[in-house]
């Protein structure tokens, strides 16, 4: 396969301890404060793996894409006290309708971005998190309600199609930018299905799961894939700092003021995407 040059920038091929301890209390940080808002975090890390570590873009993406897969698997147990799978089970419909499109996104994506040139990545990438951002921002401004009487507004043929449009388009994101699109499963579930969020939360890990495994094996076609051993001890050390943070950002979940906080995350993750990628572009 022809590789981009999204594999070819500067990037470093080992990691001290300085660098491992960096990426722990870095993931930490991030995993702690997206717990307190129901987030996994990825979204925030891919701006570090570049702008802070160095990694190439698509390198980037996919070491996103692989700590991402370990957050959602240990996520999927954990929640399982708090949403058993007795109260998953009778909303598998959903799932498979989400499925349909979004492993289809997800494949051809990933196929998409090893072909990109670095900075034609880039600048996918810098528009997708802003839209992201965005989409956060009006998440908390305007919350979350289902779409009033969809039921009686489209056939189930028709709603099933439009389940399926909406899991392509965050098959989609989910693999260019290595993420488990958790961001827009669950208003998307909530909008679609009318389920309450905490349900929606769990359905949207069941998702992301599959879908990521998939894009995760197209990558293996890449030979950014490497990234995987070549920084193995910086990402095994943000592994278990994503995993911490997020165990106590959920522990301080209710106990610490969140007023506020996901406007300033959204911010933070817009002014982050801009100043990390537009520079790329600009090199």
């Amino acid at each position: 396969m022809n590789e981009s040059s999204s594999v070819t920038a500067p990037c470093p091929t080992a990691c001290d301890t300085a660098c491992a301890v960096r990426g722990f209390f870095t993931a930490l940080a991030i995993g702690l404060l997206g717990g307190l808002v129901g987030l996994g975090g990825a979204e925030f890390r891919l701006p570090v793996l570049v702008g802070l570590f160095g990694l190439a873009t698509l390198q980037a993406v996919i070491a996103n894409k692989a700590l991402s897969l370990l957050v959602v698997g240990v996520a999927i147990v954990a929640r399982l006290h708090a949403v058993p799978l007795a109260v998953l089970l009778p909303h598998w419909p959903v799932v498979l309708n989400l499925l349909a499109g979004s492993l289809l996104g997800a494949w051809w994506a990933a196929g998409w971005a090893m072909r990109l040139p670095r900075k034609t990545l880039d600048g996918v990438l810098l528009v997708l998190l802003i839209l992201l951002a965005c989409t956060m921002a009006a998440e908390q401004v305007f919350g979350l309600r289902a779409l009033p009487n969809l039921a009686q507004i489209l056939s189930p043929w028709g709603h099933a199609a439009l389940g399926i449009a909406a899991g392509l388009v965050i098959g989609l994101f989910a693999a260019v930018m290595g993420v488990a699109g958790g961001e827009l499963l669950i208003p998307t579930i909530v909008l679609l299905w009318g389920l309450e969020l905490k349900l929606a939360g769990s359905l949207s890990l069941l998702v992301s799961l599959p879908t990521m495994i998939v894009g995760f094996a197209r990558y293996r076609e890449s030979a950014a894939f490497a990234v995987l051993r070549t920084h193995r001890a910086l990402l095994l050390s943000m592994a278990a700092g994503s995993l911490l943070g997020a165990l106590l950002g959920g522990l301080l979940l209710g106990v610490v003021p969140t007023d506020g906080l996901g406007l300033l995350l959204a911010l933070i993750l817009a002014v982050s995407a801009w100043k990390v990628f537009r520079h790329r572009r600009s090199t």
